[in-house]
């Protein structure tokens, strides 16, 4: 009998060893998680944190701009939380009111006083939601 219980502890042992680095690992998990998918009030919140970065972000388009043979769009699109400028490339743009999901690379113009001018997403991907 006394050999299950020196088993029971070393098996305890290890699981006490590895519960920090789990627990890391979840941690850190979410945090990718809150950079990836950020809500439109973040983004403007919080500009610098998110320059440069991939997210992705899902909304109703409240307006959307094409010029005949120009090769770039613009729509905004509203999570509820705000509203944010999408500059596309692409031959599509969603019409006012489509759901979207749009993933691509958060920039501004510029910031002046702290503030970021031009806040947009410059589209990588734009999947339509039914």
């Amino acid at each position: 009998m006394h050999l299950w219980k020196g088993y029971g502890e070393a098996r305890m042992r290890m699981t006490l060893r590895l519960a920090p680095a789990l627990a890391l690992i979840i941690g850190l998990s979410g945090c990718v998680a809150s950079l990836r998918s950020p809500q439109i009030a973040d983004l403007r919140d919080n500009p610098a944190r998110y320059q440069r970065h991939s997210v992705s972000i899902d909304g109703v388009v409240t307006t959307a701009w094409s010029i005949p043979f120009v090769p770039y769009n613009l729509y905004k699109v509203d999570d509820g939380t705000g509203e944010v400028t999408v500059v596309g490339r692409g031959q599509r743009t969603p019409s006012r009111g489509a759901h979207v999901r749009v993933r691509g690379r958060v920039d501004d113009i510029g910031v002046l006083g702290g503030q970021a001018i031009g806040l947009h997403i410059q589209e990588q991907d734009l999947r339509l939601k039914r």
